[in-house]
């Protein structure tokens, strides 16, 4: 496993991933639209997996090459030319893909650096925050103009952000629009300003790194995550049970121990992630 202060080597042809500072970079690399095919979709779920079973790892960020798109979605070409089964079995994958990302008890951010639309919103809605560069594009699920509606998870998680209503408005419509209306939403969570994609990523890195030791107990952060994301879809009673497990969980952690000491004592925690 990498140690958490230190820089692994980029690996991977279509999702870059790197460990640095106990942040996983996922970057979805096909340009010029950084589209996905089963292959790219194959290597975004061994690196969420990566990333899941790595104990330095305590955030994962993804984003996309370049500075035009976060990703345009499936190949529509690839789509057009493989067999409705395996289209079925494509999305299939896609949905159990996107379920682990969300699933996974490490904080996602997803760094909207361009255009995020079709399949490229439903990834970035899998993530648990989204960032998106201020004026670097346009969000918007318009697969409605392929005679098709969005089929990795996107008639899901909008209806689940935003609500039913304004949710099948923007499917139906397919419309297409901009950050800021996607902060009004509340699909976006903060838009930032910067000059070109390096410094946007640079900003992103430096708020991913306040969820990471010695900064927060990233245990408890991915425990947050996980009793938000798995109770939300379960009856009241059982998610609370859920949250009680994973609190028994965090009491056992040294970082509880920690935090409590650190309070009682008056100083700062200084968590480990462990």
């Amino acid at each position: 496993m990498t140690d958490a202060t230190a820089q692994s080597a980029e690996r991977g042809s279509l999702v870059r991933y790197r460990v640095q500072n106990g942040i996983a970079l996922l970057t979805l690399n096909d340009p010029p639209a950084n589209t996905y095919t089963y292959e790219m979709m194959q290597e975004l779920d061994r690196s969420i997996l990566d990333a899941r079973m790595d104990d330095s790892v305590h955030v994962i960020v993804i984003t996309g090459h370049g500075d035009k798109f976060f990703s345009a979605g499936a190949n529509i070409r690839m789509l057009a030319e493989v067999t409705p089964s395996f289209k079925y079995f494509f999305c299939l994958h896609a949905n159990e893909t996107l379920s682990r990302l969300e699933q996974t008890p490490k904080l996602v951010i997803a760094a909207l650096n361009g255009h995020t639309v079709g399949g490229g919103l439903e990834i970035a809605m899998a993530a648990d925050i989204r960032i998106a560069r201020k004026g670097a594009g346009k969000l918007g699920l318009p697969e409605v103009s392929l005679g098709v509606l969005p089929g990795t998870g996107g008639t899901q998680r909008l209806a689940r952000l935003i609500g039913k209503s304004r949710a099948i408005e923007l499917m139906t419509t397919g419309e297409l629009f901009d950050f800021e209306k996607g902060l009004e939403l509340g699909i976006i969570n903060h838009i930032f300003e910067a000059e070109n994609n390096e410094k946007f990523m640079e900003q992103v890195m430096a708020y991913a790194q306040q969820f990471t030791p010695p900064n927060k107990a990233a245990r408890a952060v991915g425990r947050i995550k996980r009793s938000v994301q798995s109770g939300a879809e379960i009856p009241f009673e059982y998610a609370l049970a859920l949250e009680r497990e994973l609190q028994q969980q965090l009491f056992m952690s040294e970082d509880a121990k920690e935090g409590l000491t650190a309070y009682v004592e008056k100083r700062k925690p200084q968590f480990k992630g462990q």
